[in-house]
């Protein structure tokens, strides 16, 4: 389990690298971070490990990074990139289904991908100090699901803001979990949570 973070810590960056190799530094810095996570979990998850693996002195890292909790955050926006970009994606498919299925997909790819990463950074995902981030990224994605069930095909719900919601909750709790457990065949998973999504909607 994660420890307990302290909600007063500061989870932003530093500065924002302007040029392309400052981006690239933050980029290998990044990875690092989870790189550690990855391999050696929370307790091993500090700055000067991270800058070690990311083989830049601590005092670059911190050009960037105020602390690890800072790095645990860019970590969390990493994981969300591929559904803050699959906007263009969603809004061309012809019908429902086609769709749900895609927003799956993206779901379970990303938990798939690096599945213990990924099961490590929902865990983080649940601190207090990242609620508005993981927030932010549930009000970027809730419009398009809204769109989704305007689809050829979608069911006929009272409250499309509701069903977007439940939705939303349904594929989350159903990859989360999938993490927790280790799962590791993406196809499976995909089609279960596809039955549970439509059973869901009737």
């Amino acid at each position: 389990m994660a420890k307990k973070i302290n909600p007063a810590s500061r989870v932003n960056l530093r500065k924002s690298p302007l040029q392309r190799r400052s981006a690239e530094t933050v980029d290998v810095i990044v990875e690092a971070a989870a790189r550690i996570l990855e391999t050696k979990g929370f307790e091993a998850f500090n700055t000067n490990a991270i800058a070690e693996m990311a083989g830049v002195s601590i005092g670059s890292l911190y050009q960037y990074f105020p602390g690890k909790y800072a790095l645990l955050s860019a970590l969390i926006e990493r994981q969300m990139k591929p559904f803050l970009d699959m906007r263009t994606a969603l809004a061309s498919k012809p019908d429902f289904r086609s769709a749900l299925r895609f927003y799956i997909e993206v779901a379970v790819n990303n938990q798939m991908r690096r599945p213990e990463l990924a099961r490590l950074i929902d865990l983080a995902e649940r601190q207090e100090m990242f609620n508005d981030l993981v927030s932010s990224a549930s009000s970027f994605v809730l419009p398009q699901l809204e769109r989704m069930l305007k689809l050829p095909g979608a069911p006929l719900v009272r409250k499309r803001s509701l069903a977007a919601a439940d939705i939303l909750a349904i594929v989350k709790a159903l990859t989360d979990v999938a993490g927790e457990r280790r799962e590791t065949e993406s196809a499976e998973l995909l089609e279960r949570i596809q039955r549970a999504v439509l059973g869901y909607l009737g």
